[in-house]
């Protein structure tokens, strides 16, 4: 589903960006509700996808069970607001996913990992975010980081800042371009003004609530964007309950990529390569163990070339 444009700051506006939903994981897929990539607009700094889910009831909805499969080119973020994940990659790590802790996992080269929402888990919620590495540090290694931030009061509302700046906050999490990340809980019925980097194009997605963003409304699942060029982001939480929203930034990401299946490449060419390299088993992406079962297998690839897309100006 394509957005819509509607009168906001900034030279363009604020740019509401709904869902779709789609099924994720193989087999045993649950649905998330996917903002980006979409053809509006692919990237909004060097995020280039964004999956938000839940919550759900995990005896009705089976929960999250993501068998191992590969990434190449990306940072993958993890953040709950409800429920717990169990995490295994190819690096060896083995963590745990829980409300208000970062995980950050890169692949560059090629790694792989594994999802799977604990037994202790009775609602699954949260969302999956990737960051497209740039072209110098696309073949970067593997890595893992846990970052668990503090609680920064202000006046209506509490901040979360995972990544980047925020409300005078610093994340000490690498990440390859500059980039904002950030959980905000906002008060009932508060306004809140935040002090943003001119230099960054943002977007909003409210997971609670409505949110107001300048003047413009944002229900449930949609993500507001808005250009460079702005040095404050005014939002209000307009119900009378607490709404919860994830607000993401970063400088406009110039390079052109090529996005399939799990891999974010520059050309056709790569990703079939990668592909290639997944369905031989090769020593590229390493292997999880612990896992209780099969890795996912590739989807066929189309038989046209695939496109590279770049950000929409």
């Amino acid at each position: 589903m394509s957005g819509k444009t509607e009168t906001g700051p900034g030279p363009f506006g604020v740019e509401v960006l709904s869902a779709r939903d789609v099924p994720l994981g193989g087999p045993r897929a649950m649905t998330v509700r996917r903002t980006l990539p979409q053809r509006a607009r692919t990237l909004i700094g060097a995020w280039c996808f964004a999956d938000h889910y839940g919550p759900d009831d995990v005896a009705e909805s089976g929960g999250m069970d993501v068998a191992p499969h590969p990434h190449i080119g990306l940072q993958t973020v993890s953040w709950l607001f409800g429920g717990e994940i169990e995490h295994r990659d190819s690096l060896g790590s083995h963590a745990l996913v829980r409300p208000g802790e970062l995980n950050l996992m890169t692949g560059g080269r090629g790694i792989s990992h594994s999802e799977v929402s604990t037994a202790r888990t009775t609602l699954l919620h949260g969302v999956q975010l990737w960051v497209a590495l740039p072209g110098e540090h696309r073949d970067a290694a593997r890595d893992f980081q846990h970052y668990a931030p503090g609680t920064v009061r202000l006046d209506g509302a509490d901040v979360r800042v995972f990544l980047g700046s925020l409300a005078g906050e610093t994340s000490p999490v690498r990440t390859f371009t500059p980039l904002l990340g950030a959980e905000l809980l906002l008060d009932p019925g508060a306004t809140v003004t935040l002090a943003t980097d001119p230099a960054f194009e943002h977007g909003l997605l409210v997971d609670e609530g409505e949110v107001r963003l300048s003047d413009t409304l944002l229900h449930p699942a949609e993500l507001g964007y808005t250009a460079p060029g702005s040095t404050a982001l005014t939002l209000t939480n307009t119900s009378d309950a607490p709404a919860r929203t994830v607000l993401l930034g970063g400088p406009p990401f110039e390079e052109e990529i090529v996005m399939w299946w799990n891999f974010v490449a520059r050309t056709d060419e790569e990703i079939r390569r990668a592909r290639e390299d997944w369905a031989a088993a090769s020593d590229r992406f390493g292997e999880v163990t612990g896992y209780p079962g099969t890795r996912l297998p590739a989807p066929e690839l189309p038989a046209t070339p695939l496109k590279p897309r770049g950000r929409v100006r």
